[in-house]
């Protein structure tokens, strides 16, 4: 076999490894399902191995900004005991602490 030949013959296989480990199939249900041969397809996977990189689980950079309390609209209920607070967004949190100590002290 030519050099050639041999290198588009590994490009094929490169690509054919590459369609079976993204289907998520079992290797005889992509073998059947591509007419290929399941002792060739695990020969060729022998030949090239997964690099150590690829394996490695890739993260992307997420930046979350939290949203103001304010800007939510929503009440936040608290609960202290038996006795349950809900919070408005630009309450006075002066009274807010009072309150809780108050009721941490009661219930």
């Amino acid at each position: 076999m030519k050099r050639a030949d041999l290198e588009q013959l590994r490009e094929t296989w490169r690509e054919r490894i590459s369609q079976f480990r993204c289907s998520g199939l079992l290797g005889a249900a992509w073998c059947a399902a591509n007419g290929i041969k399941e002792h060739q397809l695990w020969y060729w996977i022998r030949r090239f191995p997964v690099s150590p990189s690829s394996n490695q689980p890739r993260f992307v950079p997420v930046s979350v900004e939290p949203l103001p309390l304010a800007a939510s609209g929503f009440p936040i209920p608290i609960r202290i005991g038996a006795a349950t607070i809900e919070v408005q967004p630009g309450c006075d949190l002066q009274f807010l602490s009072q309150l809780v100590s108050v009721l941490a002290s009661t219930c």
